[in-house]
């Protein structure tokens, strides 16, 4: 009974957030608490079962059994049905959303769920996407779940009004749909060359295609690619990412810092499962595009934050400069590259998230959130500059040390500066590069130079914006602050401060996510031939 109740977790994350979603839709408006409280529980629920996921796959792969689990939705053995599928890689992006997803509703309850109707369902309804896509094991329900991000991000990032965020929505909707047909495109081309879409079957026949068959398969990946590529941010496909995030809500693009990370996990999980091995014609297809284009990706995220001046367009290009980082790792080669580019993932997606909350904390001091044009609340009244303070919320001590200390945290922390955990993933990556062989390629020399750089240039930027904006001299009073405004950024901060001081651990489970990534056949063992043992088990 205890190993079904283990088996049936894996759909938890998925189902879950569904059924509270759809239920908080029943609720009228007026019953916020309501709705706050089943959101904020849903959300700890989550974070609950992804650490419960994560010990599971830790303790069996660290005591020599297979860490991969494969849930068979329906019963039906794949790759005919549905299959769920729980690994190293998976696992770790379940505990990163859902830690993310909670900090960024806590920090929404201090007043951003009150901007406009259904937050807290679309809010569930993002996290059932993210979650659906990191288990999903076939190309067509990771789209169908790409379409459920897609939905709810789109009303996340109308959420509060005003002009620029309907401007930056009608773009994002327009680039992704653009992006999904893209999706369905390369799929049917995969689909009509293979006859599947399961990756794990994929990975069984993708080497066996013959050579008159070899172009459209390739295609038809290079289209899924594109897809892959404008969801991760890579330049030139990423050039709305830093705008339309700096429109969003503070908790919303808290949330949306790990959105990039859904396209570099796509690559992750079907580049190197389909085309990671030795064998076929269509083996290490793109490597290069992936080396290079990842490169040109930390320079153009370089550039545009050295020359934006707003800390949320600040913040997104540091999202862009991660993502790059993490394709050309990728590209580059495995083994401990691509250990320390997943303990580089965690970090940076931690850091920036952090960042995003404490930015509008640190503006707040040099504006007037009403006559600057933020939405009006559904208490709120447009008053004297002491009724605004008051309804923001209730003062900290010591307000001025708290934000500007959690800023000069994410600088050092986004940068890259030791002894943080952005240094050691950093140094990890740059140590793997320097033994990928006996002789170190120039390409690899070039990205650790990049790498260097780009830490170089967020120090340059942020150093320049916090003297601007929190230790130069302003005529504004410090602003209030909520305890439910300051625990999430600390929350986040936190962790990464554990990433850091036990990094031995957090680095032995990044090596071994990579190494799963690597073992293609286990992973065909645990989906087909598991899975079709345990479907008739199941069955009567």
């Amino acid at each position: 009974m205890s190993g079904d109740w283990a088996r049936h977790l894996i759909i938890v994350p998925v189902l879950l957030p569904l059924v509270a979603g759809a239920a908080i839709l029943l609720l009228k408006e007026r019953h916020a608490l309501a709705k706050r409280v089943a959101a904020l529980g849903t959300a700890t629920v989550l974070l609950g079962v992804s650490i419960l996921l994560l010990v599971q796959v830790a303790s069996a792969g660290f005591a020599g059994h297979r860490a991969t689990t494969a849930y068979l939705v329906g019963d039906w053995p794949a790759p005919f049905g549905i299959v769920l599928v729980l690994d190293w890689l998976s696992a770790l992006m379940l505990a990163l959303t859902s830690t993310l997803g909670l900090t960024s509703l806590i920090y929404a309850t201090a007043r951003w769920d009150r901007a406009g109707p259904r937050f807290h369902s679309l809010f569930l309804f993002q996290l059932m996407g993210l979650n659906g896509a990191f288990l999903t094991g076939d190309l067509f329900n990771l789209f169908v779940f790409f379409e459920v991000l897609l939905a709810a991000s789109f009303g996340l990032l109308l959420h509060g009004s005003g002009k620029a965020r309907i401007k930056a929505a009608l773009h994002y909707v327009a680039i992704n749909v653009a992006t999904s047909l893209l999706f369905l495109i390369g799929a049917a081309l995969v689909y009509g060359v293979t006859g599947t879409l399961n990756m794990a079957d994929l990975t069984d026949r993708i080497p066996a295609a013959g050579a008159d068959d070899l172009a459209i398969l390739q295609s038809g990946m290079a289209v899924l690619g594109i897809a892959f590529l404008v969801k991760a941010g890579m330049y030139p496909l990423g050039f709305w990412l830093s705008r339309t995030y700096s429109a969003a809500a503070p908790p919303v693009a808290a949330l949306f810092a790990i959105l990039s990370k859904v396209g570099v996990y796509a690559l992750l999980r079907v580049y190197l499962l389909l085309f990671g091995g030795d064998d076929g014609g269509a083996a290490n297809f793109g490597e290069e595009w992936l080396l290079f284009g990842g490169m040109a990706t930390i320079v153009y995220g370089m550039i545009g934050v050295l020359a934006v001046r707003t800390l949320k367009r600040m913040a997104g290009y540091s999202l862009i400069i991660s993502a790059g980082t993490l394709l050309a790792a990728v590209g580059a080669g495995q083994g401990d590259v691509l250990a320390g580019a997943l303990f580089y993932l965690v970090s940076s997606t931690l850091g920036v998230s952090a960042f995003y909350l404490l930015i509008e904390l640190i503006e707040r001091r040099e504006y007037d959130p009403l006559i600057a044009g933020e939405p009006v609340f559904d208490d709120e009244y447009a008053g004297a500059p002491d009724e605004l303070e008051t309804e923001v919320g209730v003062v900290i001590p010591a307000t001025l040390a708290i934000i500007g200390g959690g800023f000069a945290f994410c600088a050092l922390l986004i940068a890259g500066l030791p002894p943080l955990s952005g240094f050691i993933s950093k140094f990890a990556m740059i140590d793997g590069l320097l033994n990928l062989g006996q002789t170190v390629p120039p390409t690899s020399w070039l990205l650790i130079a990049l790498i260097i750089g780009s830490g170089l240039a967020i120090l340059v930027a942020t150093s320049r914006a916090g003297i601007d904006l929190i230790w130069g001299p302003s005529d504004m009073p410090t602003p209030a602050l909520r305890v439910s405004e300051a625990v999430p950024v600390g929350l986040l901060l936190a962790v990464c401060l554990g990433l850091m001081v036990f990094a031995g651990p957090v680095m032995r489970y990044m090596e071994r996510t990579g190494q799963s990534l690597a073992d293609r056949k286990g992973y065909v063992e645990a989906v087909l031939r598991v899975s079709r043992t345990q479907a008739r088990a199941d069955r009567p």
